[in-house]
């Protein structure tokens, strides 16, 4: 199974279609404090419509409580998606148990964080030289459906 961490999420929208792409795909998702937003937030409720049910959501205090929770429950590679690197998403090569870890939508992911990562688990979506960045939710559906996909959809009707 695939786990879907995002790191300070600010914009509820974008919270609320991860929980339902999650929901779809069978992703566990992480959310990872400060957030933006009260995940109550009607905005949240919308995007996600009826898949809050179906979507396996965990909330960490802080990067360091999510990587303690990480360590209990075994081995996990953590996969930092970002624009500041150069390898891309589809030359990873996805396994049961990865992370992918996803910056706030304004800032990204913190230059630490990523560089306490080998070069080939920050990764990154192939855009136009000009294009800045994409909106968060379609950046964890690409990736996401990506991994999934080289893991054969496991868990698909």
């Amino acid at each position: 199974m695939l786990d879907i961490a995002l790191y300070e999420p600010e914009i509820a929208p974008n919270t609320g279609n991860i929980i339902r792409l999650c929901a779809n795909c069978g992703a566990n998702l992480h959310l990872i404090e400060p957030l933006g937003f009260d995940l109550e937030e009607k905005k949240v409720r919308r995007a996600g419509l009826d898949y809050h049910d179906l979507a396996r959501v965990t909330r960490h205090k802080d990067y360091q409580a999510f990587l303690d929770y990480l360590a209990e429950r075994g081995e996990y590679r953590i996969f930092a998606c970002t624009t500041k690197t150069t390898g891309h998403h589809v030359d990873a090569r996805y396994q049961d148990g990865d992370v992918l870890l996803f910056g706030p939508e304004t800032r990204g992911l913190p230059a630490d964080l990523i560089a306490a990562l080998p070069p080939e688990q920050r990764i990154r979506i192939p855009m136009m030289p000009e294009a800045r960045s994409l909106n968060l939710s379609n950046a964890v559906a690409i990736i996401a459906f990506e991994a999934w996909r080289q893991m054969d959809f496991a868990g698909a009707i």
